[in-house]
């Protein structure tokens, strides 16, 4: 553990080094990426880098187009949304029923109705992809940026699942892909993952809050003294310019703030706060083996605020999941599209429209690019259960902001939801829009020592239609 001294008990300098080294990324700042790979410093960072963040919240197993943002009512019976359609603040489009919230702020959507996944496999694209050679989408940015702001310790690439707001929660779903997969990239570069364990997430929340350590006045008067010797050092040795960097880091509490949720008031919380929408005993004893659907309502509120905080605090790549609650195949283990929605749905369009709402209202809209998806679509022809199987074809895709422009809906599918009748869009498409937003493509071709697979990945064609505001 790291521990900091008080009187005659001294720091535990290498712990401090061990913490340091692995919040930063291991990798000296201004990098790319990883030690031995050219320096940011030869390039026009400010030219190169927007500056914006990436929320991507994933919905893990696979949300329906019918019954999220393309009903289809004029489809048959079999086939059209199985819980109706609400009217938006678009004319002429509707969503399911089950997203009041999120309706109203449609005018401040771009919804994709023609999106094309690209197999019905349960996996975890776009998060991770053929598209992106097998890493998270934020590594790639990392591989960019550095797995760190070089300025403040901030991770570039952070996970966050149900465990990183509860402890309770269940371990994150691995049977489909590795969300803090890295590919060929390099360890360095996997997303930090608050709430995985392990001393680091310990130390940030025991050792950091300097309010919570006896003898404060004490101890920051010998952090002080530290600091000043430090700074003495790294005038003379570079790598003690790195120690003392992490060490200005880690006590400026900077980012373990970040993390911390109780840093917010009391109304913030409430609005996010998606716990009361679903209670263990409203879960249907027939698939009270899938505790994802009480995790799913109990954390994703929290987990969008705490991506909000992790934006603000000039975090680039956020992915957000909750686990594996979208599959609605009617069956032993999952529910059929009506009652699935019913604990699914709740949750995403109070937890989702709240973020949306708290970013206009502190001017972060332009800034973050909340884009919202799952791995596949559901079949057109709702099965003997009511429920729907994988589909691979078209899928649902919401993306909110990122100074692009908004109030539209982007591509058709045909009458029977099941193909884009349009030019479709693919997961090529998004992971490109997704990167363009942070990284200037143009200015990337100029980095030596780029990956190909990264430079394919950013200077991918982005997603006809979405244009700069």
């Amino acid at each position: 553990m790291l521990t900091f001294g008080i009187g005659d008990r001294p720091m535990q300098r290498r712990a401090f080094l061990r913490i340091g080294g692995a919040l930063l990324g291991g990798a000296a700042f201004g990098q790319l990426g990883a030690l031995g790979q050219p320096a940011l410093a030869a390039v026009d960072t400010r030219r190169l880098l927007s500056g914006k963040s990436v929320i991507l919240l994933f919905l893990h197993g696979g949300p329906s187009q019918f019954e999220t943002f393309d009903p289809k009512m004029d489809a048959p019976v079999g086939i059209r949304s199985q819980t109706g359609e609400i009217a938006t603040s678009l004319p002429g489009v509707t969503f399911g029923t089950s997203f009041p919230r999120l309706a109203k702020l449609a005018h401040r959507l771009t919804i994709v109705r023609s999106y094309r996944p690209g197999n019905a496999n349960h996996d975890i694209k776009p998060v991770v992809a053929r598209e992106t050679s097998g890493a998270n989408v934020g590594t790639l940015f990392a591989r960019v940026a550095g797995s760190s702001h070089p300025a403040t310790g901030m991770p570039n690439n952070a996970l966050l699942v149900p465990q990183a707001v509860d402890p309770q929660a269940k371990p994150a779903q691995t049977q489909f892909g590795r969300f803090d997969a890295t590919g060929g990239l390099g360890a360095s570069l996997a997303p930090f993952v608050p709430g995985a364990g392990g001393e680091l997430q310990q130390d940030l929340q025991l050792a950091l809050p300097l309010e919570r350590v006896e003898h404060r006045r004490a101890m920051l008067a010998l952090l002080d003294q530290a600091r000043f010797k430090l700074a003495a050092r790294a005038e003379r040795d570079p790598v003690d310019a790195l120690r003392a960097q992490a060490y200005s880091t880690l006590l400026g509490g900077a980012v373990s703030r970040a993390f911390d949720l109780s840093q917010e008031d009391a109304q913030t919380l409430a609005r996010y706060d998606t716990a009361p929408l679903v209670h263990p005993e409203q879960i249907d004893a027939r698939w009270a083996n899938r505790p994802f659907y009480i995790d799913n309502s109990q954390t994703l509120g929290r987990l969008l605020l705490l991506a909000r905080r992790l934006c603000e605090a000039g975090c680039g790549f956020i992915t957000v999941t909750t686990n594996f609650v979208w599959d609605m195949h009617a069956d032993v283990n999952n529910a059929p599209m009506t009652v699935g929605m019913g604990y699914t749905a709740p949750p995403l369009d109070w937890a989702l429209s709240a973020l949306l709402e708290d970013l206009e209202a502190r001017g972060l809209s332009d800034r973050v690019l909340v884009v919202c998806c799952g791995e596949i679509g559901r079949t057109p022809q709702v099965n003997a259960g009511g429920g729907r199987d994988h589909w691979g074809n078209l899928g649902p895709l919401l993306l909110a902001g990122g100074g692009y422009s908004m109030g539209q809906v982007i591509g058709r599918s045909t009458r029977d939801g099941a193909e884009p009748a349009t030019e479709p869009i693919g997961v090529s498409h998004l992971v490109a829009t997704m990167l363009q937003t942070l990284v200037n493509p143009a200015e990337l071709r100029l980095v030596p020592g780029v990956p190909d697979d990264v430079l394919r990945a950013v200077t991918a064609e982005t997603i006809p239609g979405l244009s700069t505001s």
